[in-house]
């Protein structure tokens, strides 16, 4: 974790110009903190198979945490859930003003490509990168899910149809960064797919267990607003709050099973970050 933060810090999008904010609205929510957790199921995996490949990955990892951001700098827009604060700090549009958290987004969205196309792996790597980020974050995948979320905001789904929004919206990405870092320690296909399922249900424990957070935590506990999902199609206004702890609970179970699955390197690496948050809904 320290040395990607090192690596960020040193790495921000640089963007001179007379423009008295933008280029400072470019790195604000990637310092502002995180948890950095996908950039770290990455770079674990990179560590754990070809350690020499570490520091061509950490631009990979950047770039899968600009995409990250610019996707909450978006969503935290008052066309979206129109938040006062992220990670602790003012969101981009209270900060700034909504054109400049607009652009950030837009910059930070672009700017991850480019720093995958910049990193010093084979091209043939990279672009089978750029395809997992694309295919992840893009239309059919975290953009979709965000589509489906504001344009069924006040109008119940089902509970397959609210996994489906989530699956999109927060687990692709999640899943496929584990899948990058096995393309980039070049892992066999069933084991990429194997981390990319993983990763999926991963992903939907992670947005249960923050309708968990949103429900039973202060805004100061979480670094965000919290009870204004009232609208939404979260677990918790679906199955409410004692039945989603128990689909939380049922869903970390099977990952922990297929987690002992995976061979040693891959539960050395990535124990510590999965285990930190399987069962993170019972500590809240």
């Amino acid at each position: 974790m320290q040395r990607f933060e090192a690596y960020l810090s040193e790495n921000l999008p640089q963007a001179p110009s007379f423009h008295p904010v933008y280029e400072d609205a470019l790195g604000d929510m990637l310092i502002a903190g995180g948890k950095r957790f996908r950039p770290m199921l990455l770079l674990s995996i990179v560590d754990a198979y070809e350690p020499m490949l570490y520091n061509g990955a950490l631009p990979v990892a950047l770039a899968l945490e600009m995409f990250h951001t610019y996707s909450l700098i978006h969503d935290d827009l008052p066309a979206m859930d129109d938040a006062d604060l992220r990670r602790g700090h003012e969101t981009l549009h209270k900060r700034y003003d909504e054109v400049t958290a607009i652009l950030a987004g837009d910059a930070l969205n672009t700017e991850a490509f480019l720093v995958i196309a910049k990193a010093p792996l084979r091209e043939d790597v990279k672009i089978k990168l750029v395809e997992l980020l694309a295919e992840g974050g893009g239309a059919s995948g975290m953009v979709l899910g965000q589509a489906i979320d504001c344009y069924f905001e006040n109008q119940p789904l089902t509970l397959e149809q609210v996994k489906t929004l989530h699956t999109n919206k927060t687990a692709k990405l999640i899943a496929v960064s584990l899948q990058m870092g096995a393309v980039i320690v070049g892992l066999e296909l069933k084991v990429q797919k194997a981390l990319y399922d993983f990763g999926i249900d991963l992903g939907l424990l992670f947005q249960i267990q923050d309708d968990i957070i949103d429900e039973t935590q202060s805004e100061e506990e979480a670094g965000k607003p919290t009870g204004n999902d009232t609208d939404k199609n979260s677990f918790i206004n679906l199955l409410g709050l004692e039945k989603s702890v128990e689909e939380a609970d049922d869903l970390a179970k099977d990952l922990q099973r297929r987690f002992e699955a995976f061979d040693e390197k891959l539960q050395v690496a990535l124990n510590p970050l999965i285990q930190q948050y399987l069962f993170r809904h019972k500590r809240n």
